[in-house]
């Protein structure tokens, strides 16, 4: 299934930045990225994933719950 997350940066981008290049997506295994964008000013973050159902995204959440709010939801594209 496809889902379509959106951040809310909680901090400096710079901040996020940094972690992302330290350790990558973080991903849980069988969650793979597919696309994103972001908006202008750069306050929200748009994310499509697909996993098996919404549950296999937490691991993903909670690696980045300290700098970002998510919400998700699923789509039928």
């Amino acid at each position: 299934m496809l889902f379509k997350v959106i951040e809310r940066f909680k901090c400096d981008t710079g901040l996020i930045g940094e972690r992302f290049r330290q350790k990558g997506r973080m991903l849980p295994e069988g969650v793979p990225y597919h696309a994103n964008w972001v908006d202008l000013p750069a306050v929200r973050w748009f994310q499509l994933m697909e996993a098996p159902d919404s549950e296999s995204l937490m691991p993903w959440i909670r690696c980045w719950s300290d700098l970002m709010d998510r919400n998700h939801s699923g789509t039928d594209f």
